[in-house]
């Protein structure tokens, strides 16, 4: 195996890779990157058995095809520490990657590619394809509702859900629930539902960060998704399980509507957090027409007191909720107002966004 590629060209894929490439690892050949040249195209691959990175580039100039596996992390860090316009030679030679830059020589140890565990496409897969800015979006609008570490292993990731003419993803933690839809044309006949961990969610995010006109491909496995785009391909694997029916914990039948500027909210329930229970951290709202005051104490018995005006004019309610979940949810709305639905002070909240972005939020409420 022998070829020639720059710095620059080198890099991006090789940090795509490197970055799910875990530093304590079980198998050795875990910590290292699986390099494969093949027809002018070098492929470089990281796993940690959950998630798998393929980047890709083209190599110019003389070359000769094969793979090899190489210690991911260093070789990111001699990439790293060469000049700009460095040119870098590989050659394998007796278990040996000798790499040349201009005056600076490196060899570094290989297992057989062989040894690299690699993920197959499994029968009974089907894609369709989607917009990566859509997908961005989606994820960004309901990660911040996926459960950490949850027993409920099946909350510690994201829904993604396909139907004949749309695509949802629905994330949740048993406290708040965040759900957004886009159109899509695939071909399934009956909706089709993955769980995709949490690791595998924000590696996908961060993989979708630079705006792309082109769309990407989504694969859904039984035990793996796969995201293909022209420079990279994504695999995770799925979490096993059932993810709760949502749709029975939207709050239905609210007849009290609240629509509020979004950012007087945010810094009034900022404000009022301060002096909330550093660990229960909740505040009460108080609706009157026109009018919602945001109360907060703690067992100091401080208290923080504020008013918003607020576009409600049905009955007097107080509802008490966690403040953090509130402002995680006014964080992730993308318009100028913002849109509470609630029924009594026992019923959770439906939070919507007034622009014209199909997402829901529900958040519970707390007895306080």
């Amino acid at each position: 195996m022998h070829f020639t590629i720059t710095r620059e060209a080198l890099l991006k894929p090789l940090q795509l890779a490197a970055g799910v490439v875990e530093r304590r690892q079980t198998l050795p050949v875990l910590a290292n990157v699986l390099l494969t040249l093949k027809d002018n195209v070098l492929e470089i691959t990281g796993t940690d058995l959950e998630v798998e990175l393929i980047g890709r580039v083209a190599v110019s100039g003389e070359s000769q095809p094969g793979e090899i596996t190489v210690p991911g992390r260093k070789l990111l860090d001699i990439c790293k520490a060469l000049q700009d316009d460095a040119s870098l030679e590989f050659k394998v030679n007796d278990n040996k990657c000798l790499v040349k830059a201009g005056k600076s020589r490196f060899s570094l140890t290989t297992l057989p590619a062989s040894d690299f565990p690699a993920t197959v496409d499994e029968p009974g897969s089907f894609e369709f394809a989607i917009s990566p800015d859509e997908l961005k979006s989606q994820i960004h609008a309901c990660a911040f509702a996926m459960a950490q570490q949850d027993v409920r292993y099946y909350l510690n990731g994201m829904l993604f859900e396909v139907g004949e003419s749309w695509f949802r993803v629905v994330a949740t933690d048993g406290h708040r629930l965040a759900m957004q839809t886009v159109g899509v044309a695939s071909d399934v006949t009956e909706t089709q539902q993955i769980i995709v961990p949490r690791k595998g969610v924000l590696e996908l995010s961060r993989l979708l960060s630079e705006p792309s006109d082109e769309k990407i491909a989504l694969l859904f496995g039984s035990s793996h998704i796969r995201v293909r785009l022209k420079d990279f391909t994504f695999t995770s694997k799925l979490v096993d399980g059932k993810f709760p029916d949502y749709m029975r914990v939207l709050p239905k039948g609210g007849d009290k509507v609240i629509i509020g500027d979004k950012q007087e909210l945010r810094q009034a329930f900022n404000r009022a957090a301060i002096l909330s229970n550093e660990k229960y951290r909740g505040v009460h709202l108080q609706l009157s027409p026109s009018e919602m005051k945001v109360v907060a104490n703690n067992p100091e018995q401080e208290e923080a007191e504020d008013q918003v005006s607020v576009n409600y004019d049905g009955d007097a309610l107080e509802i008490g909720f966690n403040v953090s979940y509130l402002l995680d949810v006014l964080n992730v709305i993308d318009s100028e107002d913002v849109k509470f639905t609630l029924a009594d002070s026992n019923s959770s909240a439906l939070v919507e966004s007034t622009s014209p972005v199909d997402a829901l939020y529900v958040v519970m409420p707390m007895r306080l």
